[in-house]
């Protein structure tokens, strides 16, 4: 178990917790995500529903609370064609169930994608008709 332990710690940068209470038997975290968004990449999201009608009265009491969440603009066309992008962090969507990647474009410009499984801080990703077949590239529907 314990060279299963540092197998893990050693390919992947994964922290297990020493168990002390039982909510920390089975847990783990990715220490290479980081939960600091870029100011200009996110923008406040106006919640309004917690379980209230129209006249602002609570009609599923078991609905509402949780954290503040701001919303991250994902960049779903990934229109930067044939401009390399580096991954620079993979952070945490409070709004999703999935990671997402900071992209650093050749341009300068700074966008974020859904994190595409597999690819790690560092890889470089392109997009457009004539890119090869990778993980993390994105292909028009037309050029398959």
């Amino acid at each position: 178990r314990k060279e299963l332990k540092s197998k893990i710690l050693n390919s992947m940068a994964i922290h297990l917790y020493k168990t002390s209470t039982p909510s920390t038997r089975n847990g783990a975290v990715d220490s290479q995500v980081k939960s600091n968004p870029r100011k200009n990449l996110i923008h406040g999201q106006h919640r309004c529903g917690k379980g209230r009608n129209a006249r602002g009265i609570i009609t599923a009491g078991h609905r509402g609370g949780g954290h503040k969440r701001l919303y991250r603009k994902i960049d779903f066309r990934r229109n930067e064609k044939d401009i390399y992008g580096r991954i620079v962090t993979i952070e945490y969507d409070p709004n999703r169930n999935a990671y997402i990647c900071l992209i650093h474009y050749g341009d300068g410009e700074k966008r974020y994608i859904l994190h595409p499984r597999g690819a790690i801080i560092g890889d470089t990703i392109v997009s457009g008709t004539e890119v090869p077949i990778k993980m993390g590239n994105a292909l028009p529907l037309s050029a398959v």
